[in-house]
């Protein structure tokens, strides 16, 4: 593969659990060499957290797994005077300084932006909060959970009756770690033209809320707050989640010609006469007639096989996985998704990481190794700093 992107970035990484460990996961990934700042004889919380209580115990759990690998451990207690001057040092030479813990904490430390600022003027300087570093929320904690209700999220997940409901996997931390990634990339290439580095204060919240794209922008243009509905789509009909012969069966036939090819596939041409169904409008009214409708016909198949036979005619159809289902996709192994690492901890055993979802040149984007056991790297502190601040000299 060609020289990654951000190739000869240095990121020192004080995040723990997951939004700032996915940031840096993502900037690995991307080329950049991460070194963890963790606390000693403590580390980032999440290398206890997981379903195996031996990998909890031991300090690599598959939280810790999941989103550290290739990056580097170096302990160091920021209230001890040798530790903080060594980590002074490895701010001079990095390029960028990632933290996620709750507002004002890093300044309360001794090094708050305009501290990190002397220190290196070309630092980028990302904090990860849950509502930002300023406002009436910010000294406020905050999990994913807490994000996903005060966002409107889980006000219109599930149904009618169900809702709220969490999201089932850990989406506001996720998309806190992206939007930080992303403005990371964008803050060095804004300092390759001015030479300066930048403070980037992210807001999970403010994320969060933003994500939700449609669901906040409809609102805020027509007054109408958007409701639960389930597995179904509030912008079209048929648009959701049908049942199938052996399961559920996700079909969004959004435009017309979808909706006429889906009728004329499951034998139901007279679906096109019917004037609860004659358009777009009609059909979003008459929602649950036309369910009725569709699955009426859909039981006569498999999920898979409307899927083969769906898909090839141009209507989006897919059935609907379980966790292991997926990560058996034929599609994934395609594209090198997953990369087979050993355990940190040199046992047998071997665990598969998660890649970006981009392919560079043609190749996925594959972690450079397994993630660090806790303060693997203190040996190499003195020689590492050493390096990060001799600009010439080449990250292994």
């Amino acid at each position: 593969m060609p020289q990654r992107p951000l190739s000869g970035v240095r990121v020192l990484d004080l995040t723990n659990v997951l939004a700032g460990p996915y940031c840096s996961y993502q900037l690995m990934l991307l080329g950049a060499e991460v070194v963890k700042i963790e606390l000693p004889g403590q580390g980032d919380l999440a290398r206890h957290l997981g379903p195996e209580a031996e990998l909890n115990r031991t300090g690599i759990g598959a939280s810790f797994l999941a989103q550290n690998a290739g990056k580097k451990s170096v302990e160091i207690d920021l209230k001890d005077a040798a530790d903080r001057a060594d980590f002074e040092d490895m701010v001079r030479g990095a390029d960028v300084l990632l933290e996620n813990f709750r507002a004002g904490v890093l300044a309360r430390l001794g090094f708050g932006w305009p501290r990190l600022r002397e220190l290196n003027p070309r630092l980028v300087y990302c904090a990860i909060s849950g509502f930002g570093q300023t406002g009436p929320m910010s000294q406020a904690p905050a999990y994913d959970q807490i994000i996903q209700g005060l966002s409107g999220m889980m006000s219109i997940t599930g149904t009618p009756d169900t809702a709220p409901l969490r999201i089932g996997f850990p989406v506001c931390d996720t998309v806190g770690g992206l939007t930080a990634a992303l403005h990371i990339c964008a803050a060095l290439a804004g300092r390759d033209r001015t030479g300066e580095g930048t403070f980037l204060d992210v807001s999970m919240l403010e994320s969060a809320v933003s994500a939700m794209g449609w669901a906040i922008s409809n609102y805020l243009v027509s007054g109408v707050p958007p409701e639960p509905m389930g597995t179904q789509n509030a912008t079209a009909a048929p648009s959701g989640t049908f049942a199938a012969a052996d399961g559920p069966l996700n079909i969004a036939a959004n435009r017309q010609q979808q909706f006429e090819t889906l009728c004329a596939l499951i034998d139901r041409r007279d679906l096109l006469d019917d004037p609860r169904f004659i358009d777009r409008e009609q059909r979003k009214q008459h929602r649950d007639e036309l369910t009725a409708e569709l699955e009426h016909a859909l039981r006569r198949r498999t999920a898979r096989e409307w899927e083969q036979l769906l898909s090839t005619a141009g209507v989006p159809a897919a059935r609907v996985t379980t966790v292991p289902q997926t990560v058996e996709l034929d599609q994934l192994d395609h594209r090198g998704f997953f990369t087979e690492l050993p355990f940190p901890d040199g046992s047998a055993r071997a665990f598969k990481a998660v890649g970006s979802g981009v392919l560079h040149d043609g190749e996925p984007l594959r972690p450079t190794g397994p993630p660090p056991l806790l303060g693997e790297q203190n040996p190499e502190r003195r020689a590492l700093t050493s390096r990060w601040n001799d600009r010439d000299a080449i990250t292994p």
